[in-house]
């Protein structure tokens, strides 16, 4: 596929750019409008200055949460719109719509070097439709704002919606340095990997993480569990968890895995246990035999830290997704903070694969640069994992 170097080889200076970006930031629960972390939009700066620098009309386009297909307050890019131009040293010009009136004619008016940040995609409902019909005619009139088209929206390759699928059909199209980057990572970690390979997974469910378990289980050679889906699989050991996180459905698929993987999954030993989902709940660290039927496992104890960080420092290569605790809450965020800390002493490559591991990251004021790339897309670094064909990573090699 073409990279942004190409069409900056072209040369862009007076022509219009639409790039798909990835701006769905999270905001702070407690401060509405106020972004609590900008990574994401850091992540796409490189290309942003790369073609305003070279004269380019940057529109720049993104989703941000889940409307529903129609205008929602709760969910305007205009606060990131103000964040983009702090972090570009220059103001972004923002239209109010997508593709309407004020987008026309903000676009229209762009000037050499300027950049103009589009409402919220997922207020028109063509951009997510089913119906080929409707997303094409949605991408018809994204397509007529501009020349060439640039994909640097790691974060959503793996949704077939009408900016990252079906605009590329209808421009010139070229992948940004981090969608190129993302994708050369996980084809290394996929593909490649240096031996011992040490896959970390936690968060919720084991059902949003079984289809990578049953793809990573044959290359690995330890898979950590924890969060909290460890407990179905406590379970499956025979194990009683209490009022955690348990998908009883799920516990003979854990009992299996557990049989093929012959050793090689490493589950905790301990877990912080609380009375309620809460940092203010009494809570203490139980033995995975001794968890009481009144209380819910929120975090892998201090032993299971210290096991899980012994199993990854012999590693050369390991893949994180997914905390090991509620690391929102003080008390609940030592295991994840500890298993963090340990992958950033590997002699080796690490990835932390998007979503909540790289907000944990920066949540824990843990040093990004001791990692060895940190992903802007957990779903689509999972489906990439999978062996899935991501759309948008299709459109761009048409």
């Amino acid at each position: 596929m073409k990279t942004l170097d190409d069409l900056l080889g072209e040369g862009v200076s007076g022509r219009r750019v639409f790039v798909r970006a990835d701006l769905n930031v999270p905001f702070d629960k407690a401060n509405p409008g106020v972004i609590s972390d900008d990574g994401r939009a850091r992540a796409v700066l490189p290309t942003l200055i790369a073609l305003r620098d070279a004269g380019a009309r940057v529109i720049v386009a993104s989703h941000l949460g889940r409307p529903k297909g129609a205008p929602d307050p709760a969910f305007t890019l205009a606060p990131v719109a103000t964040r983009l131009g702090e972090l570009l040293g220059s103001a972004v010009v923002f239209a109010s719509d997508t593709v309407g009136e004020d987008a026309q004619a903000k676009v229209g008016a762009l000037a050499d070097g300027e950049v103009l940040l589009l409402e919220n995609l997922r207020f028109n409902k063509g951009e997510t439709s089913k119906d080929d019909a409707e997303r094409g005619a949605f991408a018809d009139q994204l397509a007529k704002f501009a020349d060439f088209y640039v994909d640097d929206a790691f974060g959503a390759v793996h949704r077939k919606h009408a900016s990252v699928y079906d605009v590329p059909a209808r421009l010139p199209h070229y992948a940004g340095g981090l969608v190129v980057k993302e994708v050369e990572v996980l084809r290394k970690v996929s593909e490649t990997p240096e031996n011992p390979y040490v896959v970390v997974l936690g968060g919720s469910k084991v059902s949003d993480k079984l289809a990578v378990i049953q793809a990573l289980l044959p290359k690995v050679d330890k898979l950590l569990v924890g969060g909290g889906m460890c407990f179905t699989f406590l379970k499956a050991q025979g194990h009683e968890v209490g009022k955690s996180l348990l998908e009883a459905e799920m516990i003979s698929t854990c009992a299996s895995l557990l049989e093929q993987a012959d050793g090689r999954i490493v589950l905790p030993v301990d877990v912080v246990a609380a009375t309620a989902f809460s940092a203010d709940a009494d809570h203490a660290v139980y033995d995975i035999s001794e968890i009481p039927a009144d209380r819910l496992g929120l975090d892998i104890g201090p032993k299971s830290t210290e096991l899980f960080a012994s199993a990854i420092a012999g590693a050369k290569t390991v893949f994180w997704n997914g905390p090991m605790g509620v690391f929102e809450l003080a008390p609940f965020a030592a295991g994840t903070r500890g298993v963090a800390e340990a992958i950033t002493k590997i002699d080796g490559f690490s990835v932390v694969g998007g979503g909540d591991s790289a907000a944990a990251v920066r949540t824990l004021g843990l040093d990004e640069t001791a990692f060895g790339h940190i992903s802007t897309g957990g779903g689509a670094s999972l489906e990439y994992l999978e062996g899935k064909t991501l759309p948008g990573v299709a459109a761009l090699e048409k």
